[in-house]
């Protein structure tokens, strides 16, 4: 296993660049009750960069959404009795994932049948850049064989117990102990790169592992997670490599972080402040000639 230290860096911005060089991406996430997860990642991808950001959510929730932000666009998608997305908004989700560069899907959707095809629908799609997080993680364990039918580019960011559904959902064997172990023979199994979240953040795709030094627990916070996957999908958007955007997302994500553990203290900080110190955090990356985490 090769062990990664560097951090990856954006390139420059270029003086005649305009929105369209920087990365289109979309968030499909949100239901009823659950609409600050879309906002925070859609808020957390422009702040990460990203050109154009476009929140898709189910069509109840995104009056609140669209309201949290001005700088994102919205899409409105069919719902079922419970406000959440349902399986009739598949034409509309893969229309707006053909015209934008990385798409992230997960974060607030709950689950049910209709979301299991829906992510089921995602990972057969061809050339497809895809972050699933959150309930799209646990509507992908109940799918069985799914990396069989996986056509799609794809990074998973699961917290302990999401890889522990992932696990029992696809692998008969016991889960290792150690946290590089499982995230590594889950992303070479799978055939996707594993976001690992925790103390000692893990980025793997089973050959490659980087074990993330920023962060801390102040960030054991509701809707930390979200914040993550608008930051990995921007990066990617902008053109790193998945591995390079999932390395730099938990690195700039855990000292946006400790930026604002620092002013505002652990026990009160909350997920928005972590998008209020990217800022901070990327001209901090910027004005080093090196990283090493």
């Amino acid at each position: 296993m090769q062990i990664i230290e560097r951090i990856p860096k954006l390139k420059p911005r270029p003086v005649d660049g305009h929105k369209g060089d920087f990365g289109k991406v979309c968030i499909v996430a949100g239901s009823v009750g659950m609409s600050g997860a879309a906002a925070l990642a859609g808020r957390a991808a422009l702040r990460a960069g990203a050109g154009l950001v476009r929140v898709a959510t189910a069509k109840s929730a995104l009056p609140i959404v669209a309201s949290i932000e001005p700088s994102y666009t919205t899409i409105p998608l069919a719902e079922d009795a419970d406000g959440r997305i349902s399986a009739k908004a598949i034409n509309a989700i893969l229309s707006a994932v053909s015209e934008n560069d990385a798409v992230a899907f997960g974060p607030g959707v709950g689950v049910s049948t209709s979301l299991r095809l829906i992510v089921q629908t995602l990972v057969e799609q061809e050339q497809l850049r895809l972050v699933i997080d959150g309930d799209g993680l646990n509507n992908l364990s109940a799918l069985k064989s799914w990396p069989s039918r996986l056509r799609a580019e794809v990074i998973l960011t699961p917290h302990p117990g999401e890889m522990r559904r992932l696990w029992s959902g696809l692998l008969r064997e016991q889960l290792p102990r150690d946290r590089q172990q499982q995230a590594a023979q889950f992303a070479q199994r799978s055939k996707t790169i594993v976001v690992l979240k925790g103390v000692g953040t893990v980025v793997t795709d089973g050959h490659k592992v980087y074990v993330n030094k920023t962060g801390n627990p102040g960030m054991a916070t509701a809707g930390a997670g979200d914040v993550l996957t608008g930051v990995i999908t921007a990066l990617m958007g902008q053109g790193l490599s998945n591995f390079d955007a999932a390395v730099l997302g938990v690195y700039v994500h855990g000292l946006a972080g400790d930026i604002a553990a620092r002013k505002l203290g652990q026990v009160s900080l909350i997920a928005t402040d972590i998008i209020d110190a990217l800022g901070e955090a990327f001209m901090n990356i910027c004005h080093r000639r090196t990283g090493d985490g």
